[in-house]
């Protein structure tokens, strides 16, 4: 007799070995219908598995998250199906699943074209509603190999032999389509309903650039109509909110091919970067933090006692001089360390933080760089605590509270959190790990807050916390990070004095809030589709005059509005107003002040709010007023123009 325990903690038994399709039309046929796979022991599997023993289990349906990934990387199966129907002659290589879809990668002979997306999508439904069930084998490894060699898929067969020898191997046939994969899969073509094919990029063999150029399809896919309606509407939305370009519209800053992944900024960029570089700066004089700055440039031997150099050299910019080999920081934990170690610490200076606006570079592939997304040189609000152990769970809800508030004042109500845990490689003995890992979870908890564990996702030093806010139109973005690192303090001989006079080693907390200055603007731009709220807007306020008359009117309100910390620009050209009003308009400006010869005989300004609202004539130290209230309670204003 087999028992085989449900999520309710219930039980079914069975005479003999029963798959879990069996299993889901023994509870009822709604579920018998529904069901994707399963979730067996823990581990996935297909709706064909046979059960032979007593275990647990979860019949996986498309309302799981689970369930939505096994729909997705079925679809890219079937993607790599269409493909081979349409263009025998393509090689296909691996198909993952990412974030809200998929991609196939294809050795063609030629650039697919548009026209081929539409055929292979078409394709792709046709054999959706053939219905083909989706039946896996197990294979001998040689066997394997020689028979994608047989049918020439070449990079088939090289990824087989690259696969562990203890590992077996298993195929997945539907209709005349074979291919290799761990699994599982939907148990028929006929499961996969809606999706749908988004682009086609370049992608090296293994991403490595001495390969050959695959082409990429990305699609995606979703359980329902509706959720993918409202993906492709945010999609929509996104683009037009893009930050390459309202950067360009708004004249805040630009990349070129002689500076590969870095920015080149703007005034009016600039301004909104200081804003948030002067606003984090005030956040760590309220918050005890001690701000410093380390070199830009180690010797390579610091990265070496780091650990650095060995799990990340591939991302590090490195040069010489006089025989000695340097790299520029990725990273400014190491930096900060030796500031630390200048001096003899006592556990009564515990804990002490330390905060820098960082600049870092980080040798990125070109084809991973986007915009401000994704840069090779880049500034963090960073931040390093060093504490005694009992210190980090005070020190960590400390910090939640603390980004909690910053995020709420740039206008983000939303946060999500996870703990990253250990990666395979990693650094430090796993006692530590334990440890940090439960002291995280224990001051999110601590915080009232709940979380999701993200397996394997932590830096090779120590677990983390990952603080994912929500942005306007539902994305979300992880900026903020905490980390605890048991390991690189006394890798690098820093020390305090304990209390008992013994030499102990700090645990070191790795913090950011924002993460990189870059990415965080173009999070905000993109969050407000370029129209800042007035205390981040590079221009506030423009004054625009009606005519000639009005123009030494027009730059004295200016002058009074500059003086009293604001920023206005005049707008004294020899134009229509209506064209002035449009204009400003475009630059998405909070407010714009238009003075005519009423207003210069009254000392007023008619007020225009973002988004063509007129709030009348008003004297300006009513409009000084209202402005004062917008940047000191850091409200919008208006739409977006």
């Amino acid at each position: 007799m087999i028992s085989v325990q449900l999520p309710d903690g219930s039980k079914r038994s069975f005479e003999r070995p029963v798959s879990v399709a069996e299993v889901a039309a023994a509870i009822g046929p709604g579920l018998a219908k529904a069901a994707l796979a399963g979730r067996l022991d823990g581990r996935l599997v297909d709706v064909s598995h046979v059960i032979d023993r007593d275990a647990q289990l979860a019949v996986v349906t498309d309302k799981d998250a689970d369930g939505l990934d096994i729909i997705r990387h079925s679809t890219a199966h079937l993607l790599a199906y269409a493909v081979k129907e349409l263009f025998p002659e393509a090689q296909v290589t691996i198909g993952p699943v990412i974030e809200n879809g998929y991609y196939y990668d294809f050795s063609y002979k030629r650039p697919f074209t548009p026209e081929d997306l539409e055929a292979i999508e078409q394709k792709m439904a046709e054999l959706a509603r053939r219905d083909e069930k989706v039946v896996r084998e197990e294979w001998n490894r040689g066997e394997a190999v020689q028979f994608f060699h047989s049918i020439g898929e070449r990079y088939k067969a090289e990824i087989i032999a690259s696969i562990p020898s203890e590992e077996g191997i298993s195929l997945y046939r539907e209709g005349r389509f074979v291919d290799l994969c761990r699994g599982p899969h939907v148990p028929s073509t006929g499961r996969l309903k809606t999706f749908k094919l988004m682009k086609v990029a370049g992608a090296y063999w293994r991403g490595d650039s001495r390969n050959e150029m695959l082409q990429r399809i990305y699609g995606t896919a979703w359980a329902r109509k509706e959720d993918q309606d409202a993906y492709l509407k945010m999609l929509e939305e996104a683009e037009k909110r893009d930050h390459r370009k309202l950067g360009r519209d708004l004249d805040l800053f630009h990349f070129q091919d002689e500076a590969p992944g870095l920015v080149f900024w703007h005034p009016k960029g600039w301004a909104i970067w200081q804003v948030v570089e002067q606003y984090m700066r005030q956040v760590y004089r309220d918050t005890g933090y001690r701000e410093v700055k380390a070199p830009q440039i180690l010797d390579r031997s610091l990265w070496e006692a780091s650990g650095h150099w060995e799990k990340y050299r591939d991302n590090m910019f490195t040069t010489e001089s006089e025989n000695r080999y340097y790299a520029l920081k990725p990273m400014n934990c190491p930096g900060h360390i030796q500031i630390y170690k200048s001096d003899l610490r006592s556990y009564r200076d515990l804990p002490l933080r330390y905060g820098e606006f960082g600049q870092c570079h980080r040798n990125e592939a070109s084809g991973a760089l986007h915009g401000l997304m994704r840069v090779r040189g880049f500034t963090q609000d960073d931040g390093h605590i060093f504490c005694t152990e009992d210190q980090i769970q005070a020190e960590c809800v400390a910090f939640t509270a603390q980004l909690q508030m910053v995020y709420s004042d740039f206008g983000f109500a939303e946060v999500q959190y996870r703990v990253a845990t250990r990666p395979e490689k990693r650094i430090g003995a796993d006692t530590l790990w334990d440890k940090a890992e439960q002291a995280l979870m224990e001051s999110l908890r601590a915080s009232g807050v709940p979380f999701e564990i993200a397996p394997g996702d932590g830096a090779f030093y120590g677990p983390k916390i990952e603080y994912h806010l929500r942005d306007a139109i539902g994305r979300t973005w992880q900026c903020g990070t905490m980390q605890v690192d048991f390991s690189m303090p006394g890798r690098l001989g820093a020390e305090y004095v304990a209390e008992d006079n013994t030499r102990k080693v700090p645990v070191l907390l790795h913090r950011a809030i924002v993460g990189s200055l870059e990415r965080f603007i173009g999070i905000l731009i993109e969050n407000h589709a370029g129209a800042l709220p007035p205390w981040l807007a590079p221009v506030q306020v423009a004054v625009a005059c009606i005519s000639e008359h009005q123009a030494t009117y027009a730059e004295s309100v200016v002058q009074t509005l500059k003086k009293q910390g604001f920023r206005a620009e005049a707008d004294l050209r020899n134009e229509k107003i209506t064209y002035k009003i449009r204009a400003l308009a475009l630059q998405k400006l909070p407010y714009i002040l238009v003075v005519g010869d009423k207003e210069l005989q009254s000392g007023q300004v008619a007020v225009r709010a973002r988004g063509g609202v007129d709030l009348g004539s008003m004297p300006q130290a009513q409009f000084v007023e209202r402005l004062a209230a917008d940047v000191g309670e850091r409200r919008n204003v208006g739409p977006a123009a």
